[in-house]
């Protein structure tokens, strides 16, 4: 037997190893280095060859893929050549300087039904991603949403709002932040039919706008103007004709508008020959993707893609260190709100990652945190080259549903889209494990520009 030490470096509360080590399925837990809050050993006699293993942390299976791993059509693990001991192991250095045995190959998914563990323990298959699994991936998805109609979106009971294009600046603020609304469709009496949407980047270029010609009152009143008014006057905004779906329409055609449109969500409307359009619901990307959570729950291994580590695909944003489709931007909680502002205009991105000197994630800064601002009337007198990030984050409601979740390099595309799944998270971080250092974003939009590919 040799004494062989294994290392997990990624961060975690527990991990546990596991292997087919003496021919039968062990678990066996790590435990931290002395002085690390992210590397745990642990050392197993092992007789010579070739065995398989991969770590479970905090409940979610995991490899290394700073270790070699290989694969098969079964899955794929960490693998690990055992020599004589008169052999000299060979050793290679992880990020922290600890050594890592070398390993080579792969093997297939280790048995998760062992009692000494957890009749629970979770699976992770990760697949070898070739063309023909993503092909497979998108034609079953979209073959799915285009078997279903817009209906399987609208909620058995719950409420939609609309808001007159009349009201004014004051009020649209407040309603959309009491009722916890990012968007809104905007209801215009004389035509009686819904006439566009209000977002949070409308309120964005309206505070920039008084900002810009000092309009801000001391008694905490808005210039009254109405919605409608300030966009197509104050801000030259033309009315551009609304993007709606009907309910009889496929879920496959909200996805197409919404993406190709580069909007965020879709009335949907129902036209009844000489009635007025009664608005049944607003569909967003969000919705789209809890319906496909749900329907493909089970059946995960049809759909190749989703079981691949989010590090190993072009999704997202990514720091400039690692690289990717595009650079993901950070600010810092000292910069000025103005400045968040700019960059989320400037370069159409809905969010942005608050971080501190150490590129640590602190917060997240989105569009929709400016209606925070009509928390007592803020927006009135606040200066937005004078005020913080900081500032403006302590506004947003603390007990509301968690803004954004985070996973690491090798959590698989489904593991984010089961965070993405929940009707509050629209983004997820993507961190160093154990250091919480910011290495990407992920949102709704990026899930679906990659799962649809060019076809949207």
């Amino acid at each position: 037997m040799v004494h062989t030490q294994f290392i997990w470096s990624q961060g975690g509360k527990q991990v546990f190893l596991c292997g087919d080590f003496a021919g039968c399925v062990k678990y066996q837990q790590m435990v931290p280095v002395e002085g690390s809050s992210t590397t745990f050993v642990t050392i197993c006699d092992l007789p010579p060859g070739v065995h398989k293993f991969k770590f479970l942390v905090d409940g979610t299976w995991r490899i290394d893929q700073q270790q070699l791993f290989n694969e098969d059509e079964h899955g794929v693990n960490n693998i690990i050549i055992v020599k004589q001991p008169e052999i000299m192991q060979q050793t290679s250095l992880v990020d922290d300087g600890l050594p890592v045995m070398d390993i080579d190959g792969l093997d297939d998914q280790t048995d998760a039904d062992n009692a000494s563990i957890s009749s629970n323990v979770p699976h992770a298959t990760f697949l070898p991603l070739r063309a023909e699994d993503i092909e497979t991936t998108r034609n079953r998805l979209s073959q799915h949403l285009l078997s279903y109609s817009v209906y399987e979106l609208i909620p058995d009971s719950g409420k939609v709002f609309a808001l007159d294009s009349n009201v004014s600046v004051e009020e649209a603020f407040l309603i959309m932040h009491e009722e916890g609304l990012a968007i809104a469709p905007l209801w215009d009496e004389p035509s009686h039919q819904i006439s566009g949407m209000l977002t949070a980047s409308d309120f964005i270029m309206i505070l920039m706008e008084l900002q810009r010609n000092h309009a801000v009152f001391a008694n905490g009143v808005l210039d009254l103007s109405s919605i409608s008014a300030w966009k197509e006057g104050k801000l030259q905004l033309q009315r551009s004709p609304l993007i709606k779906v009907d309910p009889d329409e496929t879920l496959n055609e909200v996805a197409f508008r919404i993406l190709h449109n580069h909007i965020s969500t879709v009335p949907v409307l129902y036209m009844a020959q000489d009635t007025c359009p009664q608005l049944l619901h607003v569909a967003c990307l969000g919705g789209l993707l809890r319906h496909i959570s749900r329907h493909f729950e089970h059946r995960i291994s049809s759909l190749p893609l989703l079981q691949q580590p989010v590090g190993s695909l072009r999704v997202g944003s990514w720091i400039r260190d690692i690289g990717g489709a595009r650079e993901l931007l950070t600010l810092l909680g000292h910069e000025l709100l103005s400045d968040a502002l700019r960059l989320l205009l400037d370069e159409h991105v809905s969010s942005v990652p608050i971080v501190d000197s150490k590129g640590t994630l602190v917060n997240i800064f989105s569009r929709s945190d400016i209606t925070s601002l009509a928390k007592g009337n803020v927006y009135a007198c606040i200066q937005l080259d004078h005020a913080t990030i900081a500032q403006a984050l302590q506004l947003v409601d603390k007990k509301a549903r968690s803004r954004f979740e985070t996973c690491t390099r090798s959590d698989t595309l489904h593991q984010v889209i089961t965070l993405l799944s929940d009707p509050g998270v629209r983004r997820v971080v993507v961190v160093e494990g154990g250091t919480h250092r910011v290495l990407g974003l992920i949102t709704l939009r990026d899930v679906f520009s990659l799962i649809f590919g060019d076809s949207h």
